[in-house]
Order: C-alpha cells, then structure tokens, then sequence
C-alpha cells in the first residue's frame, strides 16, 4: 500500500482496459468516489510497465485484452511485484466461474463482473486495500458449490495431519501432474529458485530422493487409513 493511503490519503489506481469507453466510465467513477487513477493502459503489456512504474494501491484489470490478457498480466506483475493488489474484471457473469477462478490463481485479490454495478467499484477497491476479498455474494457461492462437487480436487485431496506446509502441498501437486519447475514457477507466481527450495524440502521431509517417489509417497499418505486418535 501506498505511503499516501497509509497516512489516510485517496487511494492510487490503474485502469487497465482496452475499451477507452469503459476506462472513461471506471475513471469517472472511482474520482467521484476520491480514488486518484494515476494511469490507464490499453493492453495488458502496457498494465504490467506501468503497475511496475507507479506502484498503484490497486490495478483494476480487464481479462480480455490484446497483446496479454489479464490473466498472465497478473501473473507478470506480481512476479515483480509480489504484495501487488489487483482486481480482475471478467466480461459478463456467465464467463465468470472459469476466468474468475483463473484470476484468483493467479494471485488476484479479487474478481468482479462487468455486470456489476458501476459505483460498486470504489468500494471493492477500499475493499481489497484493507485485506478483504472482492468477490460476488452471487459468485461466491457459486464457487463454494464448484469446491464441494470438484471430485479429487487438490483442496480435499491433502491429509488433515502432514509434515508439508500448504505451499508446498500446492507444490505437490503440480508435479503430480508433471509439471516442470518453470512452470509451476508460472503457475504458483514463484521464482524457479524457490520452487526448487520447495522440491528439497518435501524430498527431505518426506525422506525420498526423487520427485517420482514424492508423488508416490503423497499417495500412500491419501489412501492410509485414519488412525484411532485421528477418526471423528
């Protein structure tokens, strides 16, 4: 967060969208409410230099974009800039569960509809500034059904009781689909370094030498029965 938010200024943003009809109307909209927009950007290239340039409170990200969508600009600016805050803007509610879903893997603080109304915006951004999430009341409870009816999904495939940390489950898992480190760098928004600190570490407390048997090793943990103490 901005050193001018910290001490009770307007919050800063960037607009990034490549509908200058849209941008104008979100602009308008946020300086009503007394968010300073510092720039707007027509491409998702062009939301990444400048997120990177003026350090904003929030980027308010469209998801369809020319030259780099929302999505893997996201992706970039939080590899450089890792406590970035950004909302994602998917284009109607029907797209939303896939690309909202995408957004927050990504390392989005949060996901709106362009459905929305418009002079919800200020308040989604003070919002996120003040570590909530901006999501839906509608699109969140979509996304609690699309958890419980996910079958085998990585949430409910970890055991209650582990000797691995939720990162590096998330870890895990990318190799169980055979991943390779740059990609689960991309995937997890990580530098390869640190995914390979990952990889040492479950090797180590999972006591294998290789990420063929740690993936091995998780399994045999999943399908292990409950011990007396752990049964409810």
């Amino acid at each position: 967060m901005s050193e001018s938010t910290a001490l009770g200024g307007p919050l800063r943003a960037i607009i990034a969208d490549d509908d200058a009809f849209a941008r104008r109307v979100i602009r308008d909209a946020l300086e009503k409410a007394g968010v300073t927009v510092v720039a707007e950007a027509r491409n998702g290239r062009q939301a990444v230099e400048l997120a990177v340039y003026y350090r904003p409170d929030v980027v308010l990200m469209d998801v369809v974009m020319p030259e780099l969508d929302g999505i893997l600009a996201t992706r970039r600016i939080l590899k450089q800039l890792p406590d970035q805050l950004i909302i994602v803007l998917t284009g109607t509610a029907d797209e939303e569960d896939e690309l909202g879903l995408q957004a927050i893997r990504a390392g989005a603080a949060g996901y709106l509809s362009k459905d929305v109304d418009i002079e919800a915006l200020p308040r989604a951004l003070e919002a996120v500034s003040r570590g909530e999430a901006a999501i839906s009341r509608q699109m969140t409870r979509r996304l609690i059904e699309r958890i419980r009816q996910a079958p085998n999904g990585p949430i409910d495939m970890r055991p209650v009781k582990s000797p691995l940390t939720s990162r590096e489950w998330e870890v895990i898992v990318l190799l169980e689909g055979r991943m390779s480190t740059e990609a689960i760098a991309d995937q997890l928004v990580l530098s390869t370094e640190t995914v390979r600190s990952h990889v040492k570490n479950i090797l180590r407390k999972l006591e294998v030498r290789s990420r063929e048997d740690a993936v091995a090793a998780v399994k045999r943990m999943r399908e292990a029965p409950l011990a007396d103490d752990d049964a409810v």
